[in-house]
């Protein structure tokens, strides 16, 4: 099986996990060939973000070009969501089969990864597409502020800024869900606490796809990692944070308190950098009376679900990650 709900070692058996989605035998060719692949291309044309000064402009640019096949294929499979530009938040809203000024009743806010220094909404569309394809409704990708030229926190103030707007056109909290991958994910776990501590209305839940919620544990990284290099993400941390800590609850929300929150959904992979954290933040989220669902899954890259809809994997996990949401928005309109 790709995905493997095991029990978190560090957890109590009481850890939620929600039945699988129909998942292949094995592992899949595409799978195997990214697996390989991705070395080459990270030493070849990304080798200067594992620099301790690596090269922002180009390094943007390239990961804008290399997602472009994505956002082609994600065109062409699904041209029936629709893609619009909102009046008043900088990013773009993904709809369903839905006219651009039909009323959007439930949405996902989501927030992309990029280790707050790259990456986009048009980087992340193949991801976004798929998931409202396969949740049914309203994606939001913000272009949020990004580092150097942004530093912690402007980030997180325009994802609070987007999220309070919705609210403001008359959106419920609980017809939204926020979601991100990488360094996106974090930033949405570090929003649900700065809500939560502001007396804000909390969303129906969150998605966090291979977080990086914890800027303190770049020391677990290894220095030759497939995707997430120690020296890679110790520059990236640097860059977003300039002169906070790292011990900034904000910026490390895995170390905040994190009681009272919406459920969470939680996917990580067995061989990323990452997922020694994932599994610790689940368990801690479930500690403090929080309902978790956590799925792993085995020999996929860190945020494989940026990989749709070329990876089977990554279409797998984002139709899981989807009944999650529909899950959600269920049991809010039950109340």
């Amino acid at each position: 099986m790709n995905v493997q709900p095991s029990p978190l070692t560090s957890a109590p058996e009481s850890v939620v996990l929600s039945e699988l989605p129909p998942q292949p035998s094995a592992e899949s060719w595409q799978a195997a060939w990214l697996r390989r692949a991705i070395p080459l291309i990270m030493a070849i044309h990304f080798g200067s973000s594992r620099r301790p000064a690596p090269d922002v402009h180009t390094l943007r640019l390239r990961a804008h070009r290399y997602t472009r096949p994505g956002r082609i294929a994600a065109a062409m499979l699904y041209p029936h969501v629709r893609r619009h530009a909102d009046c008043e938040l900088k990013g773009e809203w993904l709809s369903p089969g839905k006219a651009v000024a039909a009323p959007i009743e439930r949405a996902v806010l989501y927030l992309h990864g990029g280790a707050y220094y790259f990456g986009s909404p048009e980087t992340h569309r193949a991801l976004t597409v798929e998931l409202a394809r396969s949740s049914n409704a309203a994606v939001f990708a913000l272009d949020y502020s990004l580092a150097p030229e942004h530093p912690f926190p402007a980030a997180l103030q325009d994802a609070l800024r987007a999220y309070r707007t919705l609210l403001d056109r008359g959106m419920a909290p609980q017809s939204i869900v926020v979601a991100g991958d990488s360094a996106g994910a974090g930033l949405a776990l570090a929003m649900l606490i700065a809500l939560r501590e502001a007396g804000d209305p909390l969303p129906s839940g969150a998605v966090l796809f291979s977080p990086w919620a914890d800027l303190t544990t770049t020391w677990r990284a290894g220095h030759n990692a497939m995707t997430m290099n120690r020296t890679a993400m110790e520059a990236a941390a640097n860059m977003y944070l300039r002169h906070a800590r790292r011990f900034e609850l904000l910026a490390s929300p895995a170390r905040a308190r994190l009681h009272d929150l919406p459920p969470i959904h939680i996917q990580t992979s067995d061989t990323e950098a990452l997922n020694t954290d994932a599994r610790e933040l689940a368990a801690k989220l479930q500690r403090e009376g929080n309902a978790v669902e956590f799925a792993q899954w085995h020999a996929v890259p860190h945020a494989w679900q940026c990989f749709s809809p070329f990876l089977p994997e990554a279409r797998a996990a984002l139709a899981y990650a989807s009944a999650f949401i529909q899950r959600r928005w269920e049991s809010a309109a039950e109340r």
